[in-house]
């Protein structure tokens, strides 16, 4: 599996094709709130099984903290290591950028995933999309 920078259009759309299926078709995200007003000063990143996409996530620079956003792996490519992949990659560029705070709002079904790779939980539970999540840091 390779993960990458999205560099074109098409690129682009395979991460967006497998946000939706994630997001929308699995966990009834709406469509207008997963596609958002941040899409176009976001860096987004798709990674690839062969030539077919399976993982996204997308980083912005949000009040100084690098916010890794979109985190998503295609249920055939689960538990393979494909989600902490994307997350090194993400974390590779925020660094290559130099940004050593990062910060992400993890689904709480999520949280031990991300505390596995060194984030701390720094908030209380909210709801965003009906989706109960945390905030949660890492400084690298």
């Amino acid at each position: 599996m390779t993960v990458k920078i999205v560099e074109n259009q098409k690129e682009l759309n395979d991460a967006f094709t497998v946000r939706k299926i994630v997001f929308v078709e699995e966990q009834n995200v709406p469509l207008d709130e997963e596609i958002d007003q941040y899409e176009d000063e976001a860096t987004h990143f798709v990674m690839y099984q062969d030539d077919t996409p399976v993982g996204a996530g997308r980083f912005r620079v949000v009040d100084g903290y690098g916010k890794v956003e979109r985190i998503c792996v295609m249920e055939e490519a689960r538990k393979t290591g494909a989600g902490k992949s994307i997350m090194r990659a993400i974390e590779g560029y925020a660094d290559s950028q130099g940004l050593h705070k990062l910060k992400l709002n993890a689904q709480t079904q999520a949280i031990p995933f991300y505390a596995g790779l060194g984030y701390e939980v720094v908030s209380e539970e909210f709801l965003d999309a009906g989706i109960p999540h945390k905030t949660m840091i890492k400084e690298v």
